[in-house]
Parts: structure tokens; C-alpha cells; sequence
């Protein structure tokens, strides 16, 4: 509110500048017409075209440009059909019936005595307002540098009608001022229709000004530090943050682009590690955003980086969020959700997303994404999917260095120690992808019995690379294959380092054991972090488990599991 009041305030001192003079006959020709009729719709129509044009304007992009120019040239031309109006009445009448037929074109009729209508006095403010170029001093440079940096928003129009506003106001003043005079002359010299003449000359004069550019260089030489000095105190006055200020000297601003500002982070089912945070914990502090969820090996991979960069630069002012937003219903589960938290010591606030209302507003489509946002609240990177580590810390040290205010000696690149499912995929070697096993994503399945949603006994088969089978008594659920008895077993053939499996325990929580083999053989020390070299582990919670890293050269090879106990639930396969 104290921008606002601040741009309002900015345009009533336009007044005194020198770049309103080319404003000021279109405006006191009205001083002998109604205020409400007249007066009153031409103010407004001058306040809402300078705001949209100011707007767009700020922006930039060549259609802007060549858009603003045709307007210019439409402006002057209306105005021109207007003054040649006030110097005849017969001319008023012949355009007064086509502007009655164009309607919104401007004119609604030029009455006898030489008023215009309430659509008339609209139009002729809105011309008027495609020509005013205001002085732009301390506070509209201000409004207009964050438009042209953050894009268009209901903000910056806001404040760019809080300061046409304002010059409205002043105008208004004058028009009061003006109609006094006016009124005087009139009463005493009869000559009104003279100097409604005389106005209409001027008006064409000061078109033919504007049009070869001569009132811009008769008003460059005129003082106007004056109302700046003026502005600049009002800013040092009001104590204004704008949200992206010229660069003092010396300052160091990131040229890292303005992307959208960050939205509202409420409507989190419920927060972990403390929250939810307040807008003054990250005041002044730069934001990392991550979006993840806790069984996704391509999230689990960010997260080494993300605990190190939260650990490097909290004391430099980088904050850290997660949202977590379920894939699986598993996901939904908020005890399952912490027990991922504490398992991957998760050090910072993290959102449980289970509602995707967090989602939704980021508009993001991605597991996992990051948004790192500066302490004006505007997301300046983003990363989708795995990898980009390097860029995503160089956008954090660069908005860290712009807040501060200096670049520093360039910043080392984080290495973090992942482990297990952790480190990083061996891209180069990796011939498998993600393979979902419930009935409504799966594929390559290839039991001769076929997929069934009914309980159905399969038979083991040989499947090719990323090919897989099931045997035993098994149930097809949407996102998951559940064994109904004990001693069924899948095999998937593939080529990858790693191979990651999805699993759940049985009902009520209750373990189930397990044995992995490779080609029928123990994996020994081709074991993954969940089994043991001779390939026995456990099932005690849903969540993403490493059954196989290669140590040796990669290879294809053909992996199965036979499952000791009933009731486990397997979701899919994950690579790295």
C-alpha cells in the first residue's frame, strides 16, 4: 500500500513537471463543459490508456513497439479530427454521424454548442493518453523496471493507475481552475466561441508539435529536477522496497532472467521438521523449492546435493523447502512420508503435498523439480528431472552474491558423498527404464498365462531384455502385483549398474522375507545395499529398495526374486 500511495502521489507532482505541458490545452479545453459528463471520462479515459500502454510497454517485444507506434499515429490523428471539431461547427457535424456509428472508435456526438458526449470525452482521454509520456523520475522508474523484469502482473498495473491517477488529480485541479477563468471571461466578454476557436488552433498546432517531434525537443531544456528531487524524497520518506531498484554502483545484480514470481506455498496437508514457515523466515533469504517423492529413484538422486547446499549456504542466507506430492497411494501415507524424511535426513521444512495444491499453483509436471527463487519472491531457475546440479548451484551462489551485493572469488562446485540408491546413474551403461507393474501401466510382461485382474497362478518364463515374468499365485491391483500365497518369485531381464524394486510388506505391516538371485546364482558382491552378498533381506515398509549394483563391468543379466512369505506388494523397477 505505501508503493501505492507512493505512485499516486509521484503523478499529482507531473503536474509541475514540464512533460505534462503537452497534456495541458487538451485538458483546460474542457474547463467550460460538465465535470461529470465531460470532464470526469476524459480523465479516465487518459488514466486506463496510459496504464494498458505503460504496461505493455514495459514488457518490451517488437509487437509492443510496432503496436505503441500505430497507436501513436491513430492518437494524433483523432485529436486532429477533434481540434478541426472545436474550430467549425459544420465539420463537427459531419463526423459527429460516422462516430455515432463506430461507437467505441471515440465519439459519440458533438453536441451544437460544442460539448462532447460521455463516449466522446472517454475517447478523447484515451488519445491523450497514448501521447503522454510522463517524466519517468524515481518511483515510476521503479514500478516500470519491475514490469520490464517480472513480466506483466495486476501489481504493476495497479501502481501505473495509482500514478495516472494521481495525475488525473492534478489535472482535475486545473480544469476546476481553468473553468473559474473561463467562467469569468465569458460573463464579461461574450466571447466564448472565440476562444473554443482559439482552442481548437492550439490543439492542431500542438498535434503537428507532437507529430514532428518538436515538443520533445522544446522540453528538454526546461527544468524538471525539481518535482524529481521532489520524488526521490518521497521515496527516502516512505522507506519504499521496490522489487528490483536501479543497481547502485559496485552492486552486483545476478542476469540470471526473471521467470514468474513464486506462488503461495499454503495448502500443504501438513508440514515436517517444523512448519509451516512464515513469510519473515526467508525475508531477505534466497529459496530453494524441491519437488519430490520419497520412492522416485530420480529423486532420491537429488538429494545428497540438496542437504549439501542447505548445509554450505544457510549461514550465506539459502533456505530450503520440499514438497513432497505422492506418485503411489503408499505416498499418501504421512507416517511413511516421515519415516522418508528421517531416513534420508531431510535437515529443513518439507510440505505434504497429498492434495497437489502446492503442485497445481507451481504448475509443475515433473518428479523432481527444483525452483530457486531470490528474496524478492521471483523464481530465477528451474530444473526438471534429474541433473543440471552445476547450474542449479551456480543460480544460487549468483542470487546469494546479488543479495549480498558483491560477487565474490568464484564459488567452488559442491561435492556431495551419496550412497546406495543415492549416487548417480552410470548413464553410459544404463539399457533399462522404469517398468511399472500394476495392470494400469505395465509392459513387458510376457507369463503365457497372460495379465489378469482375477487371483491367477503364473508360470515363469524367459524373458528378453526389460521383458518380465511372474510365477506363483499373484493379484494384478492397478499399481501393483500382490502375491497371495507364499513362494512366488519375479524375473526381469535388463542391463543396467543398478536395479532398484518398489516393494511393500504385507498386510498389516507384517515383514516379508526374500532371496535375490543373478542368473540363479547369490549376487555376492554384486549385492545392493538392501540384501546381503547371498541375496537374503526383508520387507518391513514400503519404500524403494537397491537389490543389485554391478561392481564389475557392466552387463546384461537375468534377476529374480523369490518371496518367502505372502502379501507383499511390488510397484515397479527403477535403473541407474
Amino acid at each position: 500500500m505505501t508503493l501505492y500511495l507512493a505512485a499516486f502521489l509521484a503523478g499529482m507532482l507531473t503536474i509541475v513537471s514540464p512533460c505534462i505541458l503537452p497534456v495541458l490545452p487538451f485538458v483546460l479545453a474542457r474547463a467550460d463543459r460538465p465535470f461529470v459528463s465531460s470532464t470526469l471520462p476524459f480523465l479516465t479515459g487518459l488514466v486506463a490508456a496510459f496504464a494498458t500502454a505503460a504496461s505493455l510497454a514495459a514488457v518490451g517485444g517488437g509487437w509492443v513497439v510496432r503496436l505503441s507506434a500505430a497507436a501513436h499515429v491513430a492518437a494524433l490523428a483523432l485529436l486532429g479530427v477533434f481540434a478541426v471539431a472545436l474550430m467549425s461547427q459544420r465539420v463537427a457535424a459531419l463526423i459527429s454521424a460516422p462516430s455515432v456509428r463506430l461507437g467505441e472508435a471515440l465519439a459519440r456526438r458533438v453536441e451544437r454548442r460544442g460539448s462532447a458526449g460521455v463516449v466522446s470525452s472517454l475517447g478523447l482521454g484515451a488519445a491523450t493518453g497514448l501521447l503522454w509520456t510522463p517524466c519517468a523520475g524515481p518511483i515510476l522508474g521503479l514500478v516500470l523496471t519491475g514490469a520490464a523484469l517480472s513480466g506483466p502482473s495486476p501489481e504493476t498495473t495497479g501502481l501505473l493507475v495509482a500514478y495516472a491517477a494521481g495525475a488525473a488529480t492534478s489535472l482535475a485541479a486545473a480544469v476546476a481552475a481553468g473553468g473559474s477563468l473561463y467562467a469569468h471571461l465569458r460573463g464579461g466578454l461574450a466571447f466564448s466561441e472565440q476562444v473554443r476557436r482559439i482552442g481548437g488552433a492550439a490543439m492542431i498546432a500542438l498535434v503537428a508539435a507532437i507529430a514532428i517531434g518538436f515538443d520533445a525537443d522544446l522540453l528538454a531544456p526546461l527544468p524538471s529536477l525539481q518535482a524529481t528531487r521532489v520524488e526521490a524524497a518521497l521515496v527516502a520518506a516512505l522507506h519504499l522496497d521496490p522489487a528490483q531498484p536501479a543497481p547502485a554502483a559496485g552492486l552486483y545484480r545476478s542476469s540470471l532472467p526473471v521467470e514468474r514470481r513464486l506462488p503461495s506455498l499454503e495448502g500443504a496437508s501438513i508440514w515436517l521438521n517444523g512448519g509451516p514457515p512464515t513469510k519473515e523466515q526467508f525475508r531477505g533469504k534466497v529459496l530453494l523449492v524441491h519437488v519430490w517423492t520419497y520412492s522416485c529413484i530420480n529423486c532420491i538422486r537429488t538429494l545428497p546435493y540438496i542437504r549439501a547446499w542447505e548445509a554450505r549456504y544457510r549461514d550465506q542466507g539459502l533456505a530450503v523447502i520440499g514438497v513432497h506430492a505422492p506418485e503411489f497411494a503408499f505416498e499418501r501415507d504421512i507416517d511413511n512420508v516421515r519415516s522418508a524424511v528421517r531416513r534420508f535426513a531431510l535437515p529443513y521444512p518439507v510440505a505434504v503435498d497429498n492434495d497437489f495444491q502446492i503442485w497445481r499453483v507451481l504448475r509443475n509436471t515433473y518428479w523432481p523439480a527444483l525452483y530457486i527463487v531470490d528474496a524478492e519472491g521471483r523464481i530465477r531457475h528451474h530444473q526438471f528431472g534429474e541433473g543440471g546440479e552445476a547450474q542449479s548451484e551456480a543460480a544460487i551462489q549468483d542470487l546469494l552474491a546479488e543479495e549480498a551485493g558483491q560477487r565474490t572469488a568464484e564459488a567452488s562446485v559442491t561435492v556431495p558423498r551419496p550412497a546406495g540408491p543415492e549416487i548417480p546413474a552410470d548413464l553410459r551403461q544404463l539399457r533399462s527404464g522404469e517398468t511399472y507393474l500394476g495392470a494400469d501401466k505395465t509392459e513387458g510382461f510376457v507369463s503365457p498365462e497372460g495379465l489378469s485382474l482375477r487371483t491367477q497362478t503364473y508360470s515363469p518364463a524367459g524373458p528378453k531384455l526389460n521383458q518380465w515374468s511372474l510365477a506363483g499365485n499373484w493379484s494384478f491391483g492397478p499399481d501393483a502385483v500382490r502375491l497371495d500365497r507364499e513362494g512366488g518369485g519375479i524375473t526381469y531381464r535388463f542391463r543396467a549398474r543398478d536395479l532398484h524394486l518398489v516393494l511393500g510388506p504385507g498386510a498389516h505391516g507384517r515383514p516379508v522375507r526374500f532371496r535375490v538371485a543373478l542368473a540363479g546364482q547369490p549376487p555376492r558382491t554384486d549385492h545392493g545395499i538392501d540384501i546381503t552378498p547371498d541375496g537374503d533381506g526383508i520387507v518391513t515398509e514400503t519404500r524403494l529398495y537397491q537389490l543389485v549394483r554391478q561392481s564389475g563391468p557392466v552387463e546384461e543379466r537375468t534377476f529374480e526374486i523369490h518371496f518367502q512369505d505372502p502379501g507383499v506388494r511390488a510397484y515397479a523397477f527403477t535403473f541407474g
